[in-house]
């Protein structure tokens, strides 16, 4: 007998096949009577050597015997036993020998014997127990599709699991799952299009996740693993696909909520309640819920009142975000908690004590209803966005009482002086940051001129705001002792370095002061000279704009931030030609993030290059080409400032000989003029103001005396008498039977204000008497 052999590795099938085992045929006696090759390849003897000779004396020792003789001679059963037989070699080979009797008309009963090496036998065993047990009691799902797609073989636990093999066999799983899907978004969409590329391409896929409910369970939603591997025949031809799949429910709802749980830091970092309650809303829909709407009490949206106060559930709710996977999960109302197909799951909103609203869940009757580990992940995630949303909260509430106490504290409406156009421009920082402490004003000066301020504080918030109202007040009340730029900011600077280290030295210091390292510009311009003075500490120099159409940034020196001490703040004087404009700013405007502030300097000077351009259309110009690409990370203050000079015969002075003969004469000079002007109904009182003022001049100053009328607008006529004298007169109330005494106070109850500023050369002793309706058409001409 001669059949091809196969290798033991390669060997498929029952390893006793006659047609591929190594077989032997024995008389009744042990005789060899066939050997073929699979024998002479197992143990070394060729048939020629074996035939007609006893298996005994070939393959067993002593110790070992063939156990046909002992066999009665009725033809037995077939049996198997394991013996080490003898090779060739002198070595041997552990082999498990299955006999079976057969009757032979020529030879009577002979044994066919096959001889297969042990451990391939147990290997097969092993096989077919694995097979056995894979088909019968394993809780993985075992289907084999044919190359049409359809079921053709599964195994026990599809039963156990989904139902009959009858009912799946000839089938596709879209006909026995309509409801599944594939989750897994780098595979096909579909399991039959799953194992239509596994047929097509040879190559297997892994963990492919599918998801469906059951025919018997529609109301609950499971999720399997499952792998696809082609099946072939010896020839590699595709027989179809086999497929593994393993319940894994339970391991992928909490792996999503824990998912859920990691992306739940993604919500309130926007520090707004309704993008916090919008961040909430979209976590969870669709993976957690098929619709999610945030309720939060009206107080918490308005920033009213602390969080701390809401006890009590709050009556007024108002829904802040809502969302759904589809239009049809978004119902008119979510009450009663089960409606029809619906599930529904609401908690509160709560941090500590406070309650700030409501989120309610829903879920279509195609989804699993919310259980226990569902309520725990809801719960978590509520939490965390209450907590959020109280931040929120608290951050606007701040936010909104910074905006107001800076709104407070900056000017409602910038007065409109005679020698200057103001159009102004503030924008709050957004965001985390808050409210700044950047500042601007216009302050009215004596003789017509104007003070010009801008300013920034370090940091953001309550205290930055509330440190601008106290620096705007300081410069305000310093400017109002006529301080030229460079005194006013030394003064300043003097109180905010006192301030941080104390009056005493010997005393220990105290907190910082917000106000350390604040800066400030401080400008003053004379519109009957048309020249203008200015002062930095630590501020961006403005940007001066010609009527010739140039605009560049003033060069100027800088000091240092108020605070800081041990630097004057020099001054810089320039004249400014009739229509220029100045551009005071802080910094929040022209720098962006972490940049260059001479690129926003740069927007500053081409808007100001325009001809024929409104400050308010400036304003905006400016405001837009700086403006962030995000949220403003700090305030923005700009001041834009046109002058103008008085007109020549708005202006009349003279000087007065040191002669008290002389104060005559000047009431007749001022007289005069008055007339001219067209102000008569004025002259009694200002031929008052003027010889007191000048007879003090005489009396108590010293020369050059000089006398000085600016009509200012037509609201107001400015008396100014100049001296040589650094002496201050001050108002007294005189005694009964005093002879003198009286005219300053008579000056102060005539006149709106009065005052003295000191120059370089002296003094100078001011007063101004507002005018008659009726006179301010014709002052308007005086500036056309």
């Amino acid at each position: 007998m001669a059949t091809a052999r196969i290798p033991e590795a390669d060997a498929p099938g029952d390893p006793f096949d006659a047609r591929t085992a190594a077989t032997v045929v024995l008389d009744r006696h042990g005789a060899v009577l066939a050997w073929n090759d699979a024998a002479r390849s197992a143990y070394g003897f060729s048939a020629e050597e074996v035939v007609e000779r006893s298996v005994q004396d070939i393959l067993f020792d002593s110790e070992s015997t063939w156990p046909g003789p002992l066999i009665a001679a009725e033809p037995p059963g077939p049996l198997t036993k394991a013996y080490s037989l003898r090779h060739r070699d002198g070595g041997t080979v552990r082999t498990a020998l299955h006999a079976s009797p057969l009757e032979s008309p020529d030879a009577g009963l002979v044994w066919l014997v096959t001889l297969v090496p042990e451990a391939r036998l147990k290997h097969w065993v092993t096989d077919q127990a694995m097979l056995h047990g894979l088909f019968t009691q394993s809780p993985i799902i075992l289907t084999v599709y044919g190359p049409d797609g359809r079921v053709s073989w599964v195994n026990a636990a599809l039963d156990a699991q989904m139902g009959t093999p009858e009912e799946w066999v000839g089938k596709h799983v879209r006909d026995m799952l309509p409801g599944g899907e594939v989750l897994s978004p780098a595979h096909p969409d579909s399991l039959e299009n799953v194992v239509e590329q596994v047929l097509l391409t040879g190559k297997p896929l892994f963990d492919v996740h599918f998801r469906s409910p059951l025919r018997g369970d529609p109301t609950h939603q499971r999720v399997w693993s499952c792998s696809y591997f082609r099946l072939e025949d010896s020839e590699g031809r595709a027989l179809g696909v086999c497929e593994s799949a393993f319940d894994i429910t339970e391991r992928y709802e909490t792996h999503r909520r824990l998912a859920l749980l990691s992306r739940a830091s993604t919500i309130g970092l926007s520090l707004n309640v309704e993008q916090t309650a919008d961040d909430l809303a979209a976590l969870v829909v669709p993976e957690f819920s098929d619709s999610a709407r945030v309720e939060v009490a009206e107080c918490v949206l308005a920033a009213d009142q602390p969080s701390a106060a809401l006890t009590e559930f709050p009556r007024a709710l108002r829904t802040v975000a809502e969302r759904a996977a589809d239009s049809a999960a978004v119902l008119p109302s979510y009450t009663p908690a089960s409606t029809g197909s619906w599930m529904r799951l609401t908690l509160p909103l709560r941090a500590g004590a406070a309650l700030l609203g409501q989120v309610t869940f829903l879920r279509s009757a195609s989804r699993d209803p919310f259980d226990e580990a569902d309520h725990a992940l809801a719960a978590e995630l509520v939490s965390h966005t209450a907590v959020c949303i109280d931040n929120a909260h608290r951050y606007a509430r701040e936010h909104k009482t910074a905006l107001t106490l800076q709104r407070t504290l900056l000017p409602p409406a910038l007065p409109a002086p005679t020698g200057v156009e103001v159009a102004h421009h503030y924008a709050p920082a957004s965001g985390p940051k808050g409210v700044g402490g950047d500042w601007y004003d216009v302050i009215p000066l004596s003789g017509a001129r104007v003070g010009l301020v801008v300013g920034d504080v370090v940091g953001h918030g309550v205290n930055a705001a509330a440190t601008m109202g106290r620096l705007r007040t300081t410069v305000s009340a310093l400017a109002a002792l006529d301080l030229d730029p460079g005194e006013l900011l030394a003064r300043l600077d003097d109180l905010v370095a006192q301030a941080r280290t104390g009056i005493h030295p010997a005393q220990p210091a105290a907190d910082e002061d917000p106000a350390t390292g604040a800066r400030c510009l401080y400008a003053v311009y004379d519109p009957a000279s048309g020249r203008c003075s200015l002062a930095s500490a630590g501020h961006l120099p403005p940007v001066v704009a010609r009527p010739d159409g140039t605009s560049e940034p003033l060069a100027m020196a800088v000091g240092p931030p108020l605070g800081l001490g041990g630097l004057p703040f020099e001054v810089t004087e320039l004249d400014l030609p009739e229509g220029s404009v100045l551009a005071l700013f802080t910094d929040g405007l022209v720098q962006q993030g972490d940049g260059d502030p001479m690129a926003g300097v740069t927007d500053v000077c081409q808007v100001l290059r325009q001809p024929k351009l409104s400050l308010p259309r400036a304003c905006e110009q400016i405001a837009s080409r700086t403006a962030p690409t995000g949220p403003a990370r700090d305030d923005a203050a700009l001041l834009l400032v046109r002058v103008h000079t008085l007109a020549e015969r708005a202006m009349a002075s003279w000087a007065v000989p040191a002669d008290p003969a002389e104060v005559a004469g000047a009431r007749g000079q001022v007289s005069r003029q008055l007339t001219r002007w067209g102000l008569d109904d004025v002259a009694f009182v200002v031929e008052l103001v003027v010889s007191e003022l000048v007879t003090n001049a005489i009396r108590y100053g010293g020369a050059p005396v000089r006398l000085r009328l600016l009509w200012d607008q037509g609201h107001t006529l400015i008396c100014e008498v100049s001296d040589g004298g650094h002496t201050s007169p001050h108002l007294r109330r005189a005694g009964l039977f005093d002879e003198g005494g009286r005219g300053l106070f008579l000056v102060a109850q005539f006149t709106g204000r009065w005052g003295t500023r000191y120059t370089a050369d002296g003094k100078t002793i001011w007063a101004e008497v507002p005018l008659a309706a009726p006179a301010f058409d014709v002052a308007a001409s005086m500036f056309e």
